[in-house]
C-alpha cells in the first residue's frame, strides 16, 4: 500500500508453500512474511526484492561471525526497533474514515488490531474473518426489500425511500429484493413480501384508493436461486391466488429462468407474467388487471403503524 504495489495473494501463498517445502528438505525454519520485516525494509529505504537477498546474507554473516557481539543486547532494545518500525504501519486516519463510512468495518479493524496485539496474528485474522462471514450471512438471511415507484416523465422505476418524486400506479405494488433466493432467507422473504402487501392494503383502505391487484417482483438483483427459493415463489404464488392477487416477475436472469422452468414454477406463474423490465410488467398489469389510472404514493412498512 505504501508503494501502490499490486500483490497477488495466490502467488504469495504459492511462493510461501514452495519455499517451506524446499526448506523442509534442509531443516530450515518455516518461511513467512511478517509485517515488521516489511516495515523495517521500507523505513530503511529498500526499493526492490533484492533487499531480501542482501538481508539474508547479512543475517547469515551475523549468525556465523557476529553472534558474540550481540549476545548481551537486551531484548527490550530489539523489541523497540520492531515497535518503532510498526508504528509507521498504523494508519489512524484510515481507521477514522472506516468509523465514518462503515461501523462494521471499523469494528473488524479494531478487533483484528486487538487480537494481533494481545494474542497473535492468527487470532486477529480469525476474528476478522469470523466477523466478516457473520456479516455476509446476515445480509443473505435478512435481505433488503424495497418498494419501487415510477419516476415521472420516464419509464425508470426507483426506490421510493430514495426518490421522493417516484410514484406507483394504483393497484400495482413493485418490490425489489437485493439478494439471492436461497434456503437461508426463503421464509424471511415470504413473510416480508406478505407484510408489504398487508401494510399496503391497510394504507389503501385508510386512504380510500384503488384496491391492490398485482405484485411485481423486480428480480434484477437476484443472481441465483435454489430449490428453497423456487419453493418460496410457488408458495407465494398460491398465497396470492387465494387473495385474488396476480404475481409478475420482472428482469429475471437466465439462471433464474432455467431453474424456474425445471421446477415447473414458471408454468404456475405463467409465461405471460414474465417481463424484461418493471415498466413492462406494470403497464401489462395496468391493462389486464383493469386498474385505475390515478397515481398514489407508497409508504414503507417500517413507516406504517
Amino acid at each position: 500500500m505504501a508503494k501502490n504495489y499490486h500483490v497477488d495473494g495466490n502467488k504469495e501463498m504459492i511462493a510461501f508453500g514452495a519455499m517451506n517445502m524446499a526448506g523442509s528438505c534442509t531443516s530450515c525454519y518455516l518461511t513467512a512474511s511478517p509485517f515488521s520485516r516489511s516495515a523495517v525494509n521500507r523505513d530503511a529505504g529498500c526499493r526492490t526484492a533484492a533487499s531480501n537477498a542482501v538481508m539474508a546474507l547479512a543475517v547469515a554473516a551475523t549468525l556465523l561471525f557476529l553472534t558474540p557481539l550481540f549476545r548481551y543486547t537486551p531484548q527490550a532494545a530489539l523489541s523497540t526497533i520492531i515497535t518503532s518500525a510498526m508504528l509507521g504501519v498504523i494508519d489512524v486516519g484510515a481507521a477514522a474514515r472506516l468509523a465514518r463510512v462503515d461501523r462494521v468495518d471499523f469494528c473488524v479493524c479494531v478487533a483484528t488490531f486487538l487480537g494481533v496485539v494481545f494474542r497473535s496474528i492468527d487470532v486477529g485474522l480469525v476474528v476478522a474473518v469470523a466477523v466478516l462471514v457473520l456479516r455476509v450471512l446476515l445480509s443473505v438471511a435478512r435481505p433488503r426489500t424495497t418498494a419501487l415507484g415510477k419516476v415521472p416523465g420516464s419509464t425508470a422505476y426507483r426506490r421510493m425511500d430514495q426518490y421522493a418524486t417516484a410514484q406507483t400506479t394504483p393497484g400495482v405494488l413493485v418490490l425489489r429484493v437485493d439478494a439471492p433466493f436461497c434456503f437461508a432467507n426463503a421464509s424471511y422473504l415470504w413473510e416480508r413480501v406478505s407484510r408489504w402487501i398487508d401494510d399496503h392494503e391497510d394504507h389503501i383502505r385508510a386512504c380510500g384508493g384503488e384496491s391492490l391487484r398485482c405484485i411485481v417482483l423486480d428480480m434484477g438483483a437476484v443472481r441465483s436461486i435454489d430449490s428453497s427459493g423456487t419453493g418460496m415463489l410457488e408458495d407465494l404464488k398460491r398465497s396470492l391466488d387465494k387473495r385474488c392477487l396476480q404475481m409478475a416477475l420482472a428482469n429475471p436472469g437466465s439462471e433464474i429462468m432455467r431453474k424456474l422452468d425445471k421446477s415447473k414454477v414458471l408454468q404456475i406463474i405463467g409465461d405471460e407474467w414474465i417481463f424484461l423490465t418493471v415498466a413492462d410488467a406494470s403497464d401489462y398489469a395496468h391493462t389486464n388487471c383493469k386498474i385505475a389510472t390515478t397515481l398514489q404514493t407508497v409508504q414503507s412498512p417500517d413507516e406504517m403503524v
